[in-house]
């Protein structure tokens, strides 16, 4: 059996090049949020159901969901993010599902899943064997996604504040990487040392 491991961490944290590390390694990567943005691209699976649930105007003139005005209306009104995520989440769990069986069928010993609300939602920790958490501080969180997205530092902290507070992320972790102040291949080396636990 694959060892199913739960990848998260805060935004500027390194949690995408730790998750191409383990990928290097040969373990089988699957990422939530990819999936989930796929159901609402163009031709995506949940955009019929969106606009029939909330109306045509929230399907940009690309045929992809409007993340701008669906944004606005999840925040004005929580029951349309929770309606948004009734049609999202049972699509994303299919094509995880999928993914887990392909991997399985190429015999995989480790499938990695990269789930940014890993922590925030319950339904993902019975469905892990263990859960690796990349921390830094969230001076470095802010300098790193300033540095890369040219966003505002007060910008970068409402998204960290938006976020898993970082004491529950390491509560709920059992391998934490710290991502502070080390080179590519002082992470590489953290790296290699966690997947070994996990049988890579």
């Amino acid at each position: 059996m694959a060892t199913r491991i739960g990848l998260t961490g805060g935004i500027g944290s390194g949690k995408s090049t730790v998750l191409a590390m383990l990928q290097a390694l040969g373990a089988a990567a699957i990422d939530a949020d990819a999936i989930s943005r796929a159901t609402t691209a163009s031709g995506g699976a949940a955009i019929a159901a969106i606009a029939r649930q909330f109306g045509p105007e929230f399907i940009a003139v690309d045929g992809a969901l409007d993340r701008a005005r669906m944004r606005e209306q999840a925040y004005a009104q929580p029951q349309a993010r929770r309606a948004l995520e009734q049609i999202i989440h049972p699509l994303v769990g299919e094509e995880i599902e999928r993914q887990v069986q392909a991997a399985l069928a190429a015999g995989t010993r480790s499938i990695v899943f990269d789930i940014p609300l890993l922590v925030e939602s319950t339904r993902w920790r019975p469905q892990l064997d263990r859960v690796l958490v990349v921390d830094c501080s969230p001076e470095t969180q802010v300098a790193r996604v300033v540095a890369r997205s040219g966003l505002a530092p007060e910008e970068v902290r409402t998204i960290i504040a938006a976020q898993a507070p970082r004491a529950l992320r390491l509560a709920a972790a059992d391998v934490v990487i710290c991502n502070e102040g080390l080179s590519l291949d002082a992470l590489r080396h953290e790296v290699q040392q966690a997947a070994q636990s996990f049988g890579l």
